[in-house]
């Protein structure tokens, strides 16, 4: 991949996990360094792409494929896990091994020899990304979208996206410093040896730092970042997130300082110097306190709901049983009117018996007998005739009664 002009690669990115040993920069992705640039350590890396008059100081390692564009020099050995290109007038002054396929230009130096277990062609290699859109296009000329497709999937390693390594044109990379005319940024969870010097600098969280930070702009340090060096900025501004942690001076145009970081050094600022308490901390707190408001009133509410549900519920709960007492009610007064019924026709039989008693006593010839107050009782016509009024009259009562009786029987049964 040639980087002729101001190349695609317009600032330094080290992503997430990069870590640099004492010769090597191991990353898990894919490593692109721009043309005319100068990497004093060995680099370590998935595939791996070097572009013209690069200078590496140690040992190439690649998981995948390894390109070399023209003019490249690498102190070292070449180890590539599949296929490796080597443009015109690379020298390497150590061994390559390719597992794969050996694409190599003319005049090529490889001082201690080289092994490759697939096919090795000696030409001019056309540039990989040139390659590659050259066979897209005549497949999807050809109609062949699925192939596309899979040769798609295939240069982007499938769903297994990992950031690269950007080194931009004519940048120089050291133990010493990483000095680059771009701006910088580095992920998280990093370690890394040697100062930065970058148009503006941005450290993610929990790195560290063997080194200084020096920007034209602005100097952004992430929370739990420790820097092993001084912070300065010409007329930018540093920022310190809270767990920051500086060994050093900070001097900067506007210095803004997070509470909880740590600065061993002194702090300059040539405008506004502001600290700045952590603004999750505001947020728990004031949430808290309307939580505590909250929960204050939160009792009450539920007592007044209680107190709702009490006055509510009997009264909601009363309509049946006020419906159920009067079905009772009801019942109970049917019951005794039949009682009472019942009662009144015993006595009709009762007057009836005695009436019959005294007619029998008439018939057989007794006179009848006088009072003590010599008053007579009637004779024996007269009784009788008494006897069947009365007789009729009881007959009389008792079917009243047993109507009264019959119908007064029947209401019990409506509220069942």
């Amino acid at each position: 991949m040639s980087l002729r002009g101001g190349g695609p690669i317009d600032e330094l990115a080290v992503p997430s996990g990069t870590t640099v040993e004492e010769h090597d920069v191991v990353v898990d992705g894919d490593v692109l360094v721009g043309g005319q640039s100068t990497v004093e350590f060995g680099l370590r890396g998935r595939n791996v792409a070097i572009g013209e008059r690069v200078e590496v100081g140690d040992d190439i390692e690649a998981d995948g494929d390894c390109r070399l564009d023209t003019w490249c020099t690498v102190d070292g050995n070449v180890l590539v896990g599949e296929d490796a290109y080597l443009g015109e007038r690379v020298t390497v002054t150590g061994r390559l091994m390719v597992s794969g396929d050996l694409d190599i230009g003319d005049d090529v130096n490889i001082e201690e020899g080289f092994e490759a277990n697939g096919w090795i062609v000696i030409r001019n290699p056309v540039p990989t990304l040139v390659f590659y859109f050259i066979v897209l296009s005549q497949l999807l000329r050809a109609g062949e979208t699925d192939a596309a497709d899979e040769l798609a999937e295939a240069l982007a390693d499938g769903d297994d996206v990992r950031e690269p390594l950007l080194i931009p044109r004519g940048a120089e990379v050291s133990d010493d410093a990483w000095r680059v005319s771009t701006p910088a940024s580095v992920g998280d969870d990093c370690r890394i040896h040697g100062n930065l010097r970058a148009e503006s600098i941005t450290v993610g969280e929990r790195n560290e730092v063997f080194g200084s930070l020096r920007a034209r702009e602005g100097v952004t340090v992430g929370a739990d970042t420790t820097i092993h060096g001084d912070v300065t900025t010409r007329g930018g501004t540093v920022t310190v997130r809270a767990g920051a942690r500086i060994l050093g001076d900070v001097s900067a145009g506007d210095l803004v300082v997070y509470d909880g970081a740590e600065i061993d050094g002194t702090l300059r600022a040539r405008g506004e110097m502001k600290l700045i308490q952590s603004v999750p901390e505001e947020d728990e707190t004031g949430s808290g306190a309307e939580d505590g408001t909250e929960t204050d009133s939160e009792p009450e509410l539920a007592d007044e709901r209680e107190e709702e549900a009490e006055s509510t519920g009997p009264e909601d709960g009363d309509e049946p049983q006020s419906e159920g007492e009067e079905a009772e009610s009801e019942g109970e007064e049917a019951e005794s009117e039949g009682e009472e019924a019942e009662s009144e026709g015993e006595e009709a039989e009762s007057e009836g018996e005695e009436a019959e008693s005294e007619g029998e006593e008439a018939e057989d010839g007794v006179a009848p007998d006088t009072d003590e107050d010599g008053s007579t009782q009637p004779d024996a016509d007269t009784a009788t005739e008494a006897d069947t009024e009365d007789t009729t009259t009881g007959a009389g009562v008792t079917t009243e009664a047993e109507e009264s009786d019959a119908a007064v029987g029947d209401v019990p049964n409506e509220p069942q």
